[in-house]
């Protein structure tokens, strides 16, 4: 599965050494700040059968005094809105975290204007499955046509199947229990990943099979 999806980032990402240079020097505290989650696409078990229930998520972004990305979620499963918050540790090279502790092997911004969109993709790895997604975030309720194509074009390119992508549903009911609430403290990751987490594999890597991964794109490194 790496190698495949190391081999799918290298055939969409064509960017000169000046713009991977001019994304990792981006500053963080340009992700911070409330973000809608209007698609997904996703390798977790499951998920193209629920997909179409799935409501609007909503994320906020914040930075710790370290330099990490803390992030309280409102994630929609079944019936229910999860909050989750996490902290991921920033990697050497640019804009990848992680939190390998937690089952959070890499998060990346694959795409952004950081300022209307960000498409994000996200490895996790837990002892009962591993698996990746891509999600677009919004800072507003409604995705622009650029944004959704740039989603549409990394899914695809990362190899999910139709039946694995989808726009979220328009109900903002558990977006908003991000939004409304601050930082809860000493809270980890949410109750999905608690529960897993137990059984997260020991020190996974963050690199695919076949090395790093490509610097993620921006605005001024357009897909082809």
């Amino acid at each position: 599965m790496g190698g495949v999806l190391l081999a799918a980032l290298l055939a969409l990402v064509s960017v000169s050494r000046a713009q991977a240079v001019w994304l990792g020097r981006l500053d963080p505290k340009q992700l911070l700040g409330s973000w809608y989650v209007l698609a997904k696409a996703s390798g977790e078990r499951g998920f193209a059968l629920e997909k179409a229930t799935k409501n609007i998520e909503g994320v906020v972004v914040t930075l710790t005094p370290e330099n990490n990305l803390k992030m309280l979620s409102s994630r929609h499963r079944l019936e229910r809105c999860d909050l989750n918050v996490v902290e991921l540790l920033r990697q050497d090279a640019g804009w990848v975290f992680e939190n390998p502790a937690l089952g959070v092997v890499e998060f990346r911004v694959l795409s952004t204007d950081f300022r209307d969109y960000a498409v994000v993709f996200t490895q996790l790895e837990f002892a009962d499955e591993a698996f990746s997604t891509v999600e677009l975030y919004s800072r507003s309720q409604l995705a622009s046509q650029e944004a959704m194509r740039l989603f549409t074009k990394w899914s695809k390119g990362l190899g999910f199947l139709s039946q694995q992508q989808a726009e979220l549903q328009k109900d903002l009911t558990c977006a908003h229990k991000a939004f409304q609430v601050s930082f809860p403290q000493n809270v980890t990751w949410g109750s999905l990943h608690r529960r897993r987490s137990q059984g997260a594999r020991g020190a996974p890597t963050s690199q695919w099979a076949g090395g790093p991964l490509p610097q993620p794109e921006g605005r001024v490194a357009p897909l082809p």
